[in-house]
């Protein structure tokens, strides 16, 4: 597929390495670690209940088995990524051991991604990932993984060695120096990978741009600009490659959807390595805030079974993957309610909500809202219809040879209509 490196949504926000050759290298050699281990050594239960079901029900064993004999239609490949279910089932486990190491040429930030790849692009991968069982298998093992990584034994990886995050050239890939850590402590005082992961700001770092105007909305994220919609629709065919946002879809029925009906989405997406908290767009008042259950590595197929574009799925992915919503209502009446859907994506197995974030709680411009834990994800925020004067973007990188740029949470993202009711 030509452009791929530009085109890959993954690779743009440093889940996976950016060219695919990096990937099958890693994999590689976890593929020798993995085989290496102790045969006797037993799997971890949520991997075993994994392996159970789909050995429990003949199509999801059909599945299972013709995603890693299938070879996907839209990525280049130089070796065949998995020979085996049983083998496939081995790498997941080795995985789930584990916390992503930092590298300057072949890092993975989603290992679990950069396993499951080959089979995620596949006609039976595309059923197989969507399937409900599935599911709720995939979150018992990020459930457990996410134990793991809020557990001080995943502090190996916070060292200063070449692989580790204390490194001189990781602490410079993540701007350190933005950040709250002691670097006089024992990895820099963090518990976990977890809490390395979800690091908030130091004081300043990053202001909240004019704080006393209502009418500046502010990031929810620090993120790349993805797609700006207008005029977006109750329902739509969100799978489809145009990619329309189905409003209902996105907040999963919920009653405040015609609020937004005809009104305006902005995505974007966040790097693996920058700051994963949330932060209020808006000064208001919370309306409801929830966690909704959804897929974890479920992609588009949006030309039929021969194809499944990573950055389509961007947009897909906001429609059918695990999110919070919370809604706000404005103190601003220009704007009135707002909407922010924070989507889990790859190995995000926890979007948390915030302490103290429920109705009837007021929150400033630019307050906490919340966090993700651990790997990629993406963030819709929705405006009713006529709210938006205009967005303080200079350009979207949707084309392949755009070169993307970062918006800086709590920075000037939108300006609203002035002195009218929305609508």
């Amino acid at each position: 597929m030509t452009g791929e490196k530009q085109q890959d949504v993954r690779r743009r926000a440093g889940w996976l390495p950016d060219d695919q050759g990096q990937l099958e290298a890693w994999l590689h050699g976890h593929r020798e670690r993995a085989g290496s281990r102790d045969p006797d050594r037993p799997l971890r239960p949520s991997v075993a209940a994994f392996r159970d079901l789909i050995e429990s029900d003949p199509l999801l064993r059909m599945q299972a088995n013709q995603m890693v004999e299938q070879v996907p239609a839209n990525r280049e490949y130089s070796d065949r990524h998995v020979e085996s279910l049983d083998e496939l089932i081995l790498l997941v486990d080795e995985v789930i051991r584990t916390a992503p190491e930092y590298s300057d040429e072949q890092m993975v930030m989603t290992p679990l991604d950069g396993v499951l790849d080959w089979t995620k692009a596949t006609p039976a991968g595309f059923a197989f990932y969507r399937d409900p069982r599935v599911n709720e298998a995939l979150r018992g093992i990020l459930d457990e993984w996410c134990e793991y990584l809020s557990s001080p034994a995943s502090l190996d990886v916070l060292n200063d060695s070449p692989s580790g995050w204390m490194s001189e050239s990781a602490q410079q890939k993540v701007g350190m120096e933005r950040f709250e850590h002691d670097p006089d402590a024992e990895h820099w005082g963090f518990r976990s990978w977890n809490d390395f992961f979800t690091r908030r700001l130091r004081e300043g770092a990053r202001p909240v741009a004019d704080p006393d105007d209502d009418a500046v909305i502010v990031s929810p994220i620090e993120a790349t600009p993805y797609r700006i919609a207008s005029r977006v629709q109750r329902r739509d065919e969100f799978w489809a490659k145009a990619e329309p946002y189905s409003i209902d879809e996105l907040l999963a029925g919920d009653p405040s959807v015609d609020a937004f009906v005809d009104g305006t989405v902005f995505q974007a997406f966040l790097s693996a390595i920058e700051y994963h908290r949330w932060h209020s767009p808006v000064g208001g008042r919370i309306v409801r805030a929830w966690r909704q259950p959804g897929t974890y590595y479920a992609e588009a197929d949006a030309q039929g079974a021969a194809a499944a574009q990573p950055t389509l799925s961007q947009g897909y992915m906001a429609h059918v993957a695990t999110r919070v919503i919370i809604l706000i209502e404005a103190d601003d009446p220009a704007i009135g309610l707002v909407a922010v859907v924070f989507i889990g994506m790859s190995e995000v197995s926890s979007c948390v909500i915030g302490d103290g974030i429920e109705p009837g709680v007021h929150v400033a411009k630019g307050d906490d809202l919340g966090y993700f834990q651990f790997g990629g994800s993406t963030c819709c925020v929705l405006f009713g219809p006529g709210v938006v004067e205009s967005f303080a973007l200079k350009a979207l990188p949707q084309a392949a040879d755009e070169e993307p740029s970062l918006i800086h949470v709590r920075s000037h993202l939108a300006t609203a209509h002035r002195g009218t009711s929305a609508g």
